[in-house]
């Protein structure tokens, strides 16, 4: 395969787009972009800022600040730098995943990150996950996926994570916020979440990760 590629990844929240992104920059020797940390980002600044308070967004506010906004994400570690500072732990926090959504159906964000997120599409080719990556981002990407599975397992799956990592949470509670997310990200109308028309869909809700990487070496190979 071509070094010079750009594999879109796209698809719901906990379906696996991040692990197997991932696997894939390793094997294609390609950088890997989560997007999904980028929007994250974003919105730990709003929060972190005071910009968003009690569900309300000082909107006026945020827009002036957006600009003096730096985010670096690091290609070897995936770490994100906010200003400088790494914020890769805080991102994941429960407070950032409950408004991610929000911030990221708000066209000044969308359009703030396209223009990094295209930017990074350098010589080398590159695997990011996202929700827009195959329509929006790279519409010309040379390999689409779309990863979908039920609610319930991919709630168990986020579940299982935030435990791990030590997080209180209940399994109702992360399962509610994946459908508020689901919702949220498919019915926003700048950049909807949908599936682009040459992506192949693949439902990850009975299979393992490596049987889903197999599929995709198998049609990114094949192509």
């Amino acid at each position: 395969m071509n070094s010079r590629k750009v594999i879109a990844i796209d698809g719901y929240a906990s379906t696996g787009k991040s692990t197997l992104a991932k696997m894939l920059s390793r094997h294609y020797h390609l950088p890997f972009i989560d997007s999904g940390a980028l929007y994250r980002g974003v919105t730990l600044f709003a929060l972190e800022k005071g910009f968003l308070k009690d569900n309300e967004l000082d909107q006026k506010a945020f827009n002036g600040a957006l600009k003096g906004l730096s985010l670096r994400l690091e290609p070897d570690t995936g770490d994100l730098y906010l200003n400088g500072e790494n914020v890769s732990q805080k991102i994941r926090l429960p407070q950032v995943s409950d408004h991610v959504s929000t911030i990221a159906a708000l066209s000044v964000v969308r359009e703030f990150l396209l223009l990094q997120q295209r930017q990074m599409a350098h010589e080398n080719g590159l695997v990011m996950d996202g929700r827009d990556i195959g329509t929006v981002v790279f519409p010309n990407a040379d390999h689409k996926f779309f990863f979908t599975a039920r609610p319930e397992v991919r709630a168990q799956r986020r579940y299982e994570e935030l435990k791990a990592q030590g997080q209180e949470t209940t399994f109702e509670e992360v399962l509610n916020n994946l459908i508020h997310r689901d919702q949220t990200d498919s019915s926003r109308e700048v950049a909807p979440l949908r599936k682009a028309d040459d992506a192949i869909e693949i439902d990850t809700s009975e299979v393992t990760t490596n049987q889903v990487f197999a599929h995709l070496i198998e049609k990114i190979d094949a192509k």
